[in-house]
């Protein structure tokens, strides 16, 4: 089956050579589309080069995926941070998974100097196979026509992908390889590990009790 990854990017210049390198742009079955939504660096150019398509749209990660969606020819679309790394065996994973799923997503594996980042990534990829919540970080994949069932990501400002989950669960469990991906720390080691973590639960719990994404976003930021 064809296969599209779809990533969103804003000025992600210097974590692209990384990503673009695990991904498979040359030849085969699956395309790969670049969102920007405005990037004033290299994105663009260093995804050009790398063989990726380019796609503009306007800005917010909800909007720039759907709108790669749109674009897309695959039958199975994974979606992709810019500072995520697929593992090697990815993308026959994937298709394996969705032969049986409507969806899915990876464990994670968190690079960066913290000793806890590991233990962080361990409750993250313990808690998603607990709920069947997947986040962005987890690179999430899903069947074409799954996506369009449950109309796409909703536009909104964040928790885009938790609400994404809910409503694929909707149609069945997801798939939860225990392949890792592999996706920077510089959020955690950026704001403090602890601070971040906090920050996150807080959010979601607001989420869960209703608050509005966009009053979310501006605590986020």
């Amino acid at each position: 089956m064809t296969m599209s990854i779809i990533m969103p990017v804003l000025n992600e210049a210097a974590v692209l050579p990384h990503t673009l390198a695990a991904l498979p742009l040359e030849g085969g079955q699956t395309e790969v589309i670049l969102v920007d939504g405005g990037s004033t660096d290299e994105s663009v150019a260093l995804a050009r080069r790398a063989g990726a398509k380019v796609v503009t749209s306007a800005p917010g990660r909800a909007r720039q995926m759907n709108a790669g969606a749109a674009l897309a020819r695959g039958e199975l679309l994974l979606f992709l941070h810019a500072d995520t790394r697929l593992p090697s065996g990815a993308l026959p994973a994937v298709e394996q998974a969705l032969s049986r799923r409507h969806w899915g997503r990876f464990d994670i594996t968190i690079s960066g100097r913290h000793p806890l980042l590991k233990l962080v990534a361990a409750l993250i990829n313990l808690r998603s196979r607990l709920t069947g919540i997947a986040t962005g970080d987890q690179a999430i994949f899903v069947r074409r026509s799954s996506f369009e069932a449950i109309g796409g990501f909703p536009e909104q400002p964040l928790m885009e992908d938790i609400e994404l989950s809910k409503r694929l669960k909707r149609l069945g469990p997801p798939a939860c390889l225990r392949l890792k991906a592999h996706t920077s720390g510089r959020r955690w080691e950026s704001r403090g590990l602890f601070r971040t973590i906090w920050l996150m639960w807080r959010l979601r719990f607001a989420y869960w009790r209703g608050a509005d994404p966009a009053s979310l976003a501006r605590a986020y930021r």
